[in-house]
C-alpha cells in the first residue's frame, strides 16, 4: 500500500523529557520527589485508616477528608511512578494509551477535587447556618451522593478529552513532550 509523503500517522508513543534543562540533576531531584510521594502515600493511608477505625470520626467533614485523601492518592500515583522511572532509569518513553490514561486521571480527579471542595463548603454552610439540622440534612447517604456527583462530574467532563485528542493526534508534528508527565 502506498502512503504519500504528506500523510500523518498516529504516534504510538511519546518521549517525556523530565525536567528540561535539568537532565543532569535527575538523580538528585528524585530524592525530594520520591520523599514527597512516600509522605503523601503514607499520610493519606493514615487518614483513611484513622477515620475508618475511629467511630467518632464518622461525620460528613471526615468523610469528605477521606474523599480528598483518595483523590490525592490517585493524583500522585498517576504521575509520580513514571516521573521516578524517568529520573532513576531514564525510561522516557510512554505509550499512547498510557499517556491518555495519565492525562485522564490527572484532569478528571482534579475536577473531582473541586467538586469535593464545593461539597465541603456546603457542609460548613449547613453546620454554621443551621447547626441543629446538620445531621438530618447531611446524612451518610447525602454525603455519598455528593461524592458520587463530584466523581460523575469529573468523568463526564473529562471523559471525552482522550477521545478527542486521539482523533486529532495525526495533526501533531512532534512526539516529544517537554514535561515529566
Amino acid at each position: 500500500m502506498f502512503i504519500s509523503n504528506n500523510a500523518c500517522s498516529v504516534p504510538s508513543s511519546f518521549w517525556l523529557t523530565g525536567i528540561p534543562g535539568l537532565e543532569h540533576l535527575h538523580i538528585w531531584l528524585s530524592i525530594p520527589f520520591g520523599s514527597m510521594y512516600l509522605v503523601a502515600v503514607v499520610g493519606n493511608i493514615t487518614i483513611l485508616a484513622v477515620v475508618k477505625t475511629e467511630r467518632s470520626l464518622h461525620q460528613p467533614m471526615y468523610f469528605f477528608l477521606c474523599m480528598l485523601a483518595v483523590i490525592d492518592l490517585v493524583l500522585s500515583t498517576s504521575t509520580m511512578p513514571k516521573l521516578l522511572a524517568i529520573f532513576w532509569f531514564g525510561a522516557c518513553s510512554i505509550g499512547l494509551d498510557a499517556c491518555l490514561a495519565q492525562m485522564f486521571f490527572v484532569h478528571c480527579f482534579a475536577t473531582v477535587e473541586s467538586g469535593i471542595f464545593l461539597a465541603m463548603a456546603f457542609d460548613r454552610y449547613v453546620a454554621i447556618c443551621d447547626p441543629l439540622h446538620h445531621t438530618s440534612v447531611l446524612t451518610h447517604a447525602v454525603v455519598g451522593r455528593l461524592g458520587l456527583a463530584a466523581l460523575l462530574r469529573g468523568v463526564f467532563y473529562i471523559g471525552p478529552l482522550p477521545l478527542l485528542i486521539r482523533l486529532r493526534l495525526p495533526l501533531y508534528r512532534t512526539q516529544i513532550i517537554a514535561h515529566s508527565y
